[in-house]
């Protein structure tokens, strides 16, 4: 039997979900987690609206260290779940941002201002044409997993979000990175859309997974369940996620 302690990927009001942190809390809290993160849309995401900008991220470091007195026995991690702008892996949350929250997640996310034209000329090419022919496909998986890869490197990074929703990427590419830089991937429980077969092959080259809500409400915070059957169903051991226990 496992146990969630943690669920790292809610959103808030400050960038277009449902609740507020305080409103999060109390959900984590009633559920029995340990540890809720905070993991607002980084400004470059136009497919949420009320989109949290740099400066609003003090704001929130400000507001969970608040809201964290009001609750004992769970810590509350200002974070965000930032934007992969760029096929370079540069996010849209500035490295100074990023050493000030107390965790940063990031996603491959089809709803993006790129940094560059060219950018996002690639971005909109690929996802219109890469299953055109099998030399498109693969030329847009590499891309993909470079982009997702050097993000890894170039960054510091808690927790890739739902690696592969919406692109092909090279798994145990990407996999081989995070196990190097001790990032996490996630296996995301609102989305379902990772396969045992994604989950295999990124436990075979040795890296650590969380297992994510990606609530949008507070009725969603801590709602693992899927996440965990699949993990399970991969032959994945507890010890293998950073966020559940065996109970």
């Amino acid at each position: 039997m496992w146990k969630a302690v943690a669920d790292y990927h809610t959103h808030t009001r400050y960038s277009g979900a449902g609740g507020s942190i305080r409103e999060n809390a109390q959900a984590a809290q009633q559920v029995g987690l340990e540890v809720l993160g905070i993991a607002d849309h980084g400004p470059a995401n136009w497919g949420h609206f009320n989109l949290t900008k740099p400066e609003t991220f003090e704001q929130m470091i400000v507001e969970t260290r608040r809201v964290e007195q009001e609750f004992s026995g769970l810590r509350i991690l200002a974070g965000t779940e930032a934007n992969i702008i760029s096929f370079d892996g540069e996010l849209d949350i500035p490295i100074r941002l990023q050493r000030k929250l107390d965790q940063v997640l990031a996603g491959f996310h089809l709803t993006v201002f790129p940094k560059s034209p060219a950018a996002g000329l690639k971005f909109a090419v690929w996802r219109l044409l890469a299953d055109l022919s099998p030399q498109l496909l693969q030329r847009a998986r590499n891309d993909n997993t470079k982009a997702v890869v050097e993000a890894v490197f170039r960054n510091e990074i808690d927790i890739i979000t739902h690696p592969g929703l919406h692109i092909n990427i090279n798994t145990p590419e990407l996999a081989r990175a995070c196990a190097r830089t001790d990032t996490a991937l996630e296996i995301n429980s609102k989305h379902g859309r990772e396969s045992i077969e994604f989950i295999k092959a990124a436990a075979g080259e040795g890296v650590k997974f969380a297992i994510g809500s990606d609530a949008h409400r507070p009725e969603q915070v801590g709602r693992l369940l899927p996440g965990i059957k699949a993990a399970q169903a991969a032959g994945l051991k507890a010890e293998q996620i950073i966020n559940v226990v065996e109970d």
